[in-house]
């Protein structure tokens, strides 16, 4: 299988500084991103007998560049969460040759897809969103919480859907959201807490998948066909390629990843800035 390397353009996640009030949303409110327009068309069926898997393994070689500490010690009960070295950045988890949080899905070549089931979710933990980066349906629920008994916001920043920033200012809040357009990638950060920082991957289907810490993800129920596969990481970029599933059968999948790839163009959208007027524009707008 032939991977090559996708010259993406790519829209700098630009920091920004927000009062801590967090502005631009109900700290309870429910469905503030984009629903889109006119009727969704109808849900795929798909036969059992007729899907495979897609097994795979997102491969590192090269030396991983060593993470930078966090300064938490302005929440210290976030910090003490945390032991041997402290809370540090998570760009590049690489262990044992592969490479985590790698947003793996099918870019070509599904035709239908099946509604999406239940909800995805992200939580803020320990000043930290849990997971770094997920992956939605569009359309899909994201249930967002606060389980940090302290201030938090969520700043979605995508670029084709409609994005939001609202206040969670307290343990126990939780935000339902959706995006109604697929989007790779979509970031998300807290305005309050500048190292915390999370990426959605939103697709029209429910083949996609996050790489573990070993580098390892699994897609199911994928229809019988070959298929273009792209994967995203928010240092080393894109890369795509093919993959054939058959019936019944497990299809081996695999995204070869380099500390030489580092600095490649990353496609992300530009941070909200939601003005205490209630206006929403885009930095640098």
């Amino acid at each position: 299988m032939r991977l090559d390397l996708r010259n993406s353009s790519a829209a700098m996640f630009v920091a920004l500084g927000i009062a801590a009030c967090g502005g631009g949303g109900d700290a309870g409110s429910s469905g503030g991103g984009d629903t889109g327009g006119g009727a969704a068309p109808p849900a795929a069926t798909i036969d059992p007998a007729t899907v495979g898997t897609i097994s795979g393994m997102i491969n590192f070689a090269g030396d991983a560049p060593a993470m930078r500490a966090v300064d938490m010690s302005g929440e210290p009960d976030c910090a003490a969460a945390y032991t041997g070295g402290g809370p540090m950045t998570q760009s590049v988890l690489a262990s044992g040759g592969g490479l985590a949080n790698v947003f793996v899905y099918l870019s070509g070549g599904v035709s239908g897809a099946p509604a999406a089931s239940g909800a995805v979710t992200l939580n803020q933990e320990n000043c930290r969103y849990a997971p770094h980066v997920l992956g939605a349906q569009a359309g899909q629920d994201i249930q967002i919480t606060n389980s940090d008994n302290l201030l938090h916001n969520i700043n979605a920043s995508p670029t084709t859907n409609r994005g939001f920033n609202i206040s969670q200012p307290r343990a126990g809040i939780t935000s339902t959201q959706k995006f109604a357009s697929a989007e790779v990638m979509v970031p998300v950060r807290c305005d309050v807490h500048g190292w915390m920082g999370a990426y959605i991957g939103v697709v029209d289907h429910p083949y996609f998948a996050v790489s573990g810490a070993n580098g390892s993800f699994r897609i199911a129920n994928v229809p019988a066909g070959t298929y273009t596969a792209t994967a995203w990481h928010e240092e080393y970029g894109e890369m795509t390629g093919s993959v054939t599933v058959t019936a019944g059968g497990s299809a081996d999948l695999s995204f070869d990843y380099s500390a030489s790839m580092a600095g490649a163009d990353v496609p992300l959208g530009e941070p909200l800035v939601v003005g205490h007027d209630g206006a929403h524009t885009h930095a640098g707008q």
